[in-house]
């Protein structure tokens, strides 16, 4: 049972509404109790997606969308991708919009904060918020380092040593924590602190971190430095959300080790994905934001302090970036990988990821939060 006390496997409806003086069709996935709960409410989530081009990627995100309304039912509740897939995110807030939500709380589906969660999303939801000024528009935070993650990312891992064939000592293993790397090291940085709290609570012999892209040292390097170190086994582990071509990947990238170093046995754990504890930690940011604790830590903040490498994003005005790729759709299923893209230790810039903290950096559209 939810919080709520509604059955996490209850049966929605699926019924259609006419939206007042519209003539329009709008489909609401819960049943018509639900609904009348629901237009009673005026607060509205959206849950905000990164995007990609496969379509295995895009379906995992979707199903959080279901865990939301199951936990929240008093909430009227869409997603959308910044960039790839559809709906894009203006047109989930057009729908809360148009079903007579007044307020929309819009919670970032990822890990930690970079350029998506301090630029390209607050930009949307600035806009957004703007062009529609009887709308109140709160940002919520990130999911970042969490207790629950980091007890959801260990079940990954047992789950990981369980299923071997070998049997294996944590003192005689080595611990691989996988980032998605970004053009921000403070969010970079936060791959290196989950690794170590790994590393220490479960009593690995050693750990080390790589990048799926743009940050360095990239999976292949890191295990090749790994294999020096002489420990039996090396268990790959891909902080992320969800699958997509970057999971898969570093799995590759394992597996292409493997063949190369028989003589030690590397295990590819399990990414979250909806883990139950992944669930409750978006659930937690949906009530910080309504409750306006939802502040974000800029003490690193390359946008608003002068970072080390990165001194001349400072005070950049806060646009997104994502505009020629917001819609445009995926490549199906098991999308093609057509690439590493090499970020700013290689060759000596950023992306330029604009940003005016102007706008309040509390992860709100309305001064309400900060």
């Amino acid at each position: 049972m939810s919080e709520s006390g509604v059955s996490l496997f209850a049966k929605k409806a699926i019924v259609r509404a006419t939206h007042a003086g519209e003539g329009k069709d709008h489909l609401y996935p819960y049943s018509s109790k639900a609904r009348t709960r629901l237009l009673k409410n005026s607060t509205a989530i959206m849950i905000c997606g990164h995007g990609s081009r496969d379509q295995s990627a895009v379906d995992e995100f979707n199903s959080l969308a279901t865990h939301f309304r199951d936990r929240l039912p008093d909430f009227d509740v869409e997603s959308g991708f910044l960039e790839f897939a559809l709906p894009v995110i203006r047109e989930g807030l057009d729908k809360l919009r148009d079903r007579g939500a007044k307020k929309i709380v819009c919670i970032p589906s990822m890990l930690f904060a970079a350029g998506h969660v301090k630029n390209d999303l607050p930009s949307e939801v600035n806009n957004y918020g703007a062009e529609n000024p009887d709308l109140e528009m709160v940002f919520g935070g990130e999911l970042a380092i969490d207790p629950k993650l980091l007890e959801a990312a260990k079940q990954r891992i047992e789950e990981c040593e369980q299923a071997a064939q070998t049997d294996v000592a944590r003192e005689d293993t080595l611990l691989m924590v996988v980032g998605r790397g970004t053009n921000d090291s403070d969010a970079n940085s936060n791959v290196s602190k989950v690794a170590r709290m790994l590393w220490e609570g479960m009593g690995f012999g050693w750990a080390e971190i790589s990048f799926s892209g743009v940050a360095y040292p990239l999976v292949d390097a890191g295990l090749e430095r790994a294999m020096k170190l002489g420990y039996k086994r090396i268990i790959v582990f891909p902080y992320f959300l969800f699958t997509g071509i970057l999971v898969r990947r570093i799995y590759a990238w394992a597996d292409e080790a493997q063949a190369a170093n028989p003589d030690v046995e590397i295990l590819n754990a399990s990414y979250l994905n909806d883990h139950p504890l992944v669930i409750d930690t978006f659930i937690d940011r949906v009530k910080q934001a309504l409750e306006g604790d939802n502040a974000m830590n800029c003490l690193l903040c390359k946008y608003r302090e002068q970072i080390i490498g990165y001194d001349h994003d400072v005070g950049t005005a806060q646009v997104g970036h994502h505009h020629h790729v917001q819609g445009v759709g995926t490549d199906g299923h098991g999308a093609a990988d057509h690439g590493v893209h090499h970020g700013h230790h290689h060759h000596g810039h950023s992306h330029q990821h604009s940003h005016d903290h102007g706008h309040a950096h509390s992860h709100d559209a309305t001064p309400e939060k900060d």
